[in-house]
């Protein structure tokens, strides 16, 4: 008999079961300073209380990031600690900040299994949402993971769900005004009405995945997947050695999109994004961004949504070296690492 938990495995798991996740989180000053040092992000809305009071909120919030981190780090231990790789993710949404001294929590349901055709694994998809003290929404998301069988016999799971394609710009709300935000504070040089559809902003800066940089991103999680930090048993991989957390290159992505998209302060959504290809500390990580679409918000005349495409490549500067994401088959180069689609708030004139 044993008390530890190894983690569920694909067989664990069936359509309509709910999870509620522990340990819940009061989040602190401490964690937001911490994220901003291990990102190096300068949005001026998680990092001062005056940008904060000026657009109308108590003090600052948390970054979204971070928010979303933290709860998708509760669901590791019973979602995918035994995950081979986390695939996607579909509509997620942010709904209201979250500030220092809040508490966060997370359940998830199961909402489809398919047995991969190898028989040594399966995709699992779940919805889990993000809850305050006051068991208000904060944030919800789809994500898919590939999860290790625990045995080797068939388990005939066939059962794939229909996913959003995207959150409708419609749908989209902004929590609190965008009236008073300083341009000055956030360096920026356009509004949400200067942007254009089709355009692409090379964000020129690039970032080395320090080893113990991702390492303690991921601990500020609580994230405990095996992948992240085993090195034993990652050195009997096919990959030889840990890797970074995809979360952990999207923040350090999202933070380098900062130089060129200083007026959107806020993430409104995702309609979904992958993590293309893995990435290992010692990397350096390039980002770009393509505006797809810009929407008004309803009955706003202070903030629109920009729709955004946000990908990010490891060891090659796209700037300064030929570099085709994609062939014409659609088949990524293995220097991909993320592609996201974004929905952005963004402050107009």
């Amino acid at each position: 008999m044993t008390r530890a938990d190894r983690g569920p495995f694909f067989e664990d798991f069936h359509r309509g079961q709910t999870i509620v996740h522990p340990t819940p989180r009061t989040v602190g000053d401490g964690d937001a300073a911490l994220y901003l040092a291990l990102t190096g992000d300068r949005r001026p809305l998680p990092s001062a209380d005056t940008v904060a009071r000026a657009i109308g909120l108590p003090a600052r919030p948390l970054h979204d990031l971070l928010v979303f981190h933290i709860v998708f780090g509760k669901t590791v231990g019973q979602v995918s600690q035994n995950a081979v790789a986390n695939l996607g993710y579909a509509d997620v949404r942010f709904h209201r900040p979250v500030f220092a001294g809040d508490t966060l929590r997370a359940v998830t349901e199961v909402i489809g299994t398919r047995e991969a055709s190898s028989g040594k694994n399966g995709i699992v998809w779940v919805r889990s949402l993000g809850l305050n003290q006051r068991d208000e929404e904060v944030l919800s998301f789809y994500r898919w993971v590939l999860v290790d069988k625990g045995g080797s016999a068939p388990t005939g799971a066939a059962d794939s769900p229909t996913l959003p394609r995207e959150v409708p710009a419609g749908e989209l709300r902004l929590p609190y005004a965008l009236d008073g935000f300083p341009a000055w504070a956030a360096g920026a040089r356009a509004t949400w009405d200067d942007y254009q559809v089709g355009e692409r902003i090379d964000h020129v800066d690039g970032m080395t995945l320090d080893e113990a940089d991702h390492t303690a991103a991921t601990r500020l999680y609580q994230n405990t997947a095996r992948v992240h930090f085993n090195l034993h048993q990652m050195a009997s991989s096919r990959f030889g050695k840990r890797l970074v957390y995809g979360g952990h290159v999207i923040s350090v992505a999202y933070a380098l999109a900062h130089n060129g998209l200083e007026a959107a302060p806020a993430i409104l959504a995702w309609n979904g994004g992958a993590h293309v290809n893995p990435s290992f500390a010692g990397d350096t990580i390039y980002a770009w961004s393509e505006i797809l679409a810009k929407a008004e918000l309803s009955g706003r005349r202070d903030a629109g949504a920009l729709r955004v495409k946000l990908s990010a490549c490891k060891n090659v500067d796209p700037t300064r070296e030929p570099f085709t994401p994609r062939n014409e088959k659609g088949e990524a180069d293995p220097r991909l690492v993320l592609e996201l689609d974004l929905w952005l708030a963004a402050a107009r004139r």
